[in-house]
């Protein structure tokens, strides 16, 4: 399942991008006095007017905190809430809604992972093994166990266009890995790591795979049991979701095996001055007041991928990267970073004589939105040779027009940069 989707002339043509456009009403303003052509989705994006509607409905007409009223109110917002998670597993397909915790980002989901099952399985000698690519939320939290337990991180190389080599990659495994830590795709190049085949390493040295799917799950159908990962994390803001919700799946037997990753309301069973006991996953690692609205504005964007056809998605949004990169190309003195095949509708670039975020600023006058910088991958961008990149992303309700605004708008800010 981390193969993209098949794609086909009469799938792509099926797509009708304008109707999606007209579900999202940022889309409709202008900028500096031009139309918003918002190419920064890798980041944070845009969201429907169903998932709006569902915020603003559950604040202001459902609004209650979760599991502890025996009141109407309570009882529908927990509803509501529990609807949600059930809405996840169906998503990517986990075998038990039991699997799903809710945080408040994957950022938080790794750091979990990383503070309760790393601390409680990961000695001194032991093995983690991640690439050249991840974003920093996939590095840090293994150097803070590292520094914590003296295990050792070991760095899978990336290939000049962004690819992973396998035979590399295996190079790294060995029979003291205990966790490979990977991107399902990277935020940086659009590359689709080879997912399947790097499981298959993990369980055949005994290791559990984390797989950070923020990228991954918005350009893929994702089913976790068949990915053959231990751990699958996501944020909703990328998903046409809320910002402050994200999602860790970990296998059943792992979520009970864990020690907590914080202590307060909701994670017990039972409380004592002398002992408390821990309520079942996935109460268990949801202290406090949960992310109550922000769970059901994802539920709300997941219902509403769901009613489009997501192989035709995919197809439109690789149709929109093959004309990006082809585009993109021709221009004098712009070079694309990551051209793996295969991947997945993002796109780097950097223009000689130009720094990254100059040209992004250049182009929001034309009212073109796009990422420069290190898109927290330091390293990464230490492995390519550049300070910084620009970022453009692509994401369903983009057009191919907006692909020629973009290179438009980067022909002029040659003008007047160089």
């Amino acid at each position: 399942m981390n193969k993209p989707f098949t794609k086909s002339p009469q799938t792509a043509s099926a797509f009708d991008v304008m109707k999606v456009r007209a579900d999202f009403p940022i889309l409709a303003r202008e900028v500096h006095g031009k139309p918003l052509v918002y190419l920064d989705s890798a980041a944070s994006a845009q969201k429907p007017r169903q998932v709006i509607d569902a915020i603003t409905r559950a604040y202001g007409h459902d609004y209650a905190n979760v599991h502890r009223g025996a009141y109407y109110l309570s009882e529908t917002a927990t509803a509501a809430y529990e609807a949600a998670r059930e809405k996840v597993r169906g998503f990517i397909n986990a075998g038990d809604v039991r699997e799903i915790v809710f945080t408040k980002g994957a950022t938080e989901a790794i750091n979990l992972v990383a503070a309760a099952w790393g601390r409680a399985f990961i000695k001194a000698g032991d093995e983690i093994v991640i690439t050249a690519v991840e974003h920093h939320s996939n590095i840090v939290p293994w150097q803070l166990l590292r520094d914590a337990t003296g295990c050792i991180l070991k760095i899978a190389p990336v290939e000049p266009d962004g690819s992973i080599d396998l035979n590399k990659f295996a190079a790294a495994v060995g029979p003291k890995t205990k966790l490979i830590a990977i991107a399902h795709v990277s935020n940086v190049l659009g590359t689709v790591l080879p997912v399947a085949a790097i499981a298959d390493m993990a369980h055949a040295v005994g290791a559990k795979l984390l797989l950070d799917g923020c990228q991954g799950i918005v350009h893929e159908a994702v089913d976790v049991q068949t990915l053959g990962c231990d751990f699958y994390v996501f944020s909703g803001h990328k998903l046409y979701g809320p910002t402050g919700i994200g999602i860790l799946w970990a296998r059943h037997e792992l979520l009970e095996a864990m020690p907590p990753y914080q202590g307060g309301g909701d994670m017990i069973d039972s409380v004592t001055f002398a002992k408390t006991t821990w309520a079942p996953p996935p109460a268990k690692f949801e202290a406090g007041t949960p992310p109550i609205v922000q769970a059901i504005g994802l539920g709300a964007a997941i219902d509403y991928l769901n009613t489009l056809d997501r192989e035709a998605v995919s197809a439109h949004e690789h149709a929109l990267l093959r004309h990006a990169m082809t585009s993109l190309a021709q221009i004098p003195g712009l070079k694309l970073i990551g051209t793996a095949p295969g991947k997945a509708s993002v796109q780097s670039f950097v223009m000689d004589g130009a720094h990254p975020h100059d040209l992004a600023t250049v182009l929001d006058r034309s009212g073109v939105c796009v990422r420069a910088g290190h898109h927290c991958a330091q390293p990464l961008m230490e492995i390519l040779g550049v300070s910084a990149t620009t970022r453009a992303s692509f994401a369903l309700y983009n057009t191919m027009a907006e692909v020629d605004a973009l290179v438009t708008a980067l022909r002029r800010a040659q003008e007047v940069l160089l």
